[in-house]
């Protein structure tokens, strides 16, 4: 027993240190391409840096390729949220490309789908706003947010605390690929 159980960890450990040089492989690859060429530059920071990176589509491409990255569920234990809430609201209605939702003053905003924070600041119309992007590849901006406990880049759980509101009043919006979504669709 003892030694398939070694066999498994070295099984692992050897793929996970052939993905990791691989992706080690590829940035280089891009370094070396951005260096020596100044077309290769502007296309490399045009499509990394300018345009949205959906980081859903870098998880499936990883997954598909390389298998997942480590087997979390198997290594951290089952643990119980401090903060697990729904998304309350007393009115609903239109505002731009979303919803304007009616909640109470001082609102612990809940996050509704999980996934990776793309974007914290400053929005026209919605004022300070936090996107993340689902798993899904739907990004769900907040707005009219006071305060936030996340960071750029954060992996956030659904029915996390995500901050707080200004006043009594949260900004939805969903988008996918540049497009807003019907809110119908995903408030429920």
């Amino acid at each position: 027993m003892k030694k398939i159980n070694e066999e498994k960890l070295i099984k692992y450990l050897r793929s996970l240190i052939l993905r990791s040089l691989t992706v080690i492989v590829l940035f280089l690859i891009l370094a070396i391409l951005s260096k020596s060429s100044e077309q290769y530059k502007d296309t490399i920071v045009t499509n990394l840096y300018e345009k949205h990176i959906s980081f859903t589509t870098f998880k499936n491409l990883y997954t598909k390729y390389l298998g997942g990255i480590v087997p979390l569920d198997k290594v951290t234990p089952n643990v119980n949220p401090v903060f697990n809430e729904e998304l309350e609201y007393t009115n609903e209605s239109i505002y731009h490309d979303g919803v304007r939702l009616e909640v109470t003053s001082n609102y612990l905003v809940p996050i509704i789908e999980e996934g990776m924070v793309v974007y914290i600041g400053e929005k026209e119309n919605y004022g300070n706003v936090v996107i993340i992007e689902g798993i899904d590849g739907i990004d769900i901006w907040y707005g009219n947010m006071e305060t936030t406990t996340i960071e750029l880049y954060d992996y956030v759980e659904k029915g996390n605390y995500l901050g707080q509101i200004t006043d009594n009043t949260l900004y939805l919006v969903y988008e996918k690929e540049g497009k807003f979504l019907d809110y119908k669709e995903y408030l429920k």
